[in-house]
């Protein structure tokens, strides 16, 4: 049988190479929106702000895949594959960890002793650094057993934190509260414009910037700020960096900071998934970092 398999879920923003070179399997997380199919638009982003514009209250509705969506694809996998490791999107924000639990609790005795299983703690840009620090212990030749521990030393170094057009999605889908989403509209009418990130795997207010004058310009500060130490002292960083159907500042953002920071390498530059994006919203930029 061939080495570990990697099986990762829909929120992990990879890019589809690295998936198609490493046959990672990616689970595939259900979104659900009565009444979309009446609202115009090309894509979920495109439905999201005509919504927003007519003033409905209708909003895309996620839910994690079932236990027995993670047992088949547990079973595939493990056709050509002496293990496997499954990585999940944060458990303070999705039941895609338990489901997977859930689901090698399914399986035969001994195939669940071939299946493992880790919460990254987190999303999107950040959860797409977790891959491919696991691909790569994977293929430098670790154990699984090995792997698993050192994954869970490299999660708290990985950095998340990212701006929203609108909180209206996140509040709506519950991933925040109504405190928060008011805060944080409050803010952007007086110039400020607070970061989200997550804590402990939970979504939260970050950091606040003044007067930048748009939503690339704050984050490279942020992204100038955090990582200054590290590199000040030579050490390399790996940024990723991924967007809600805002390519055009995401771009901006990837040529400034390769421009006006040293030792940074940019991992990978990506859309938000849907099933993540239906939370985010349309417009929005988020950006990961850890130490290279």
């Amino acid at each position: 049988m061939g080495k570990i398999g990697l099986i990762i879920g829909e929120s992990a923003d990879v890019p589809e190479e690295l998936i198609k070179k490493y046959q990672i399997i990616v689970v595939p997380y259900i979104i659900n929106w009565e009444g979309s199919e009446n609202i115009p638009g090309e894509n979920i982003y495109q439905k999201m702000r005509e919504a927003k514009e007519r003033g409905l209250k209708t909003f895309p509705k996620t839910s994690q895949p079932s236990p027995w969506t993670f047992k088949k694809n547990f079973e595939e996998r493990l056709k050509n594959s002496a293990k496997i490791l499954c990585t999940t999107l944060s458990s303070g924000i999705s039941g895609g960890y338990n489901s997977a639990l859930q689901a090698r609790g399914l399986l035969k005795e001994d195939e669940q002793k071939r299946v493992f299983v880790i919460d990254s703690l987190n999303v999107t840009a950040g959860e797409g650094l977790f891959v491919f620090k696991a691909v790569e212990l994977i293929e430098s030749g670790y154990k699984v057993e090995e792997i698993i521990k050192i994954l869970k030393e490299f999660t708290p170094k990985i950095h998340l934190f990212g701006m929203l057009e609108d909180p209206k999605w996140l509040e709506a889908g519950g991933r925040m509260t109504h405190t928060l989403a008011s805060l944080v509209r409050q803010m952007a009418k007086i110039g400020m414009r607070p970061l989200l990130g997550l804590k402990d795997g939970v979504v939260t207010s970050v950091a606040l910037k003044m007067r930048a004058k748009d939503r690339p310009t704050a984050l490279l500060r942020e992204i100038e700020k955090e990582t200054e130490k590290e590199r000040k002292t030579g050490k390399k960083i790996k940024v990723a960096l991924t967007h809600a159907d805002n390519l055009k500042d995401t771009q901006r953002l990837k040529e400034m900071i390769e421009t006006k920071l040293d030792n940074i390498e940019i991992a990978f530059l990506h859309p938000i998934s849907a099933v993540i994006g239906a939370h985010v919203g349309p417009g929005s930029l988020i950006c990961a970092w850890c130490e290279a």
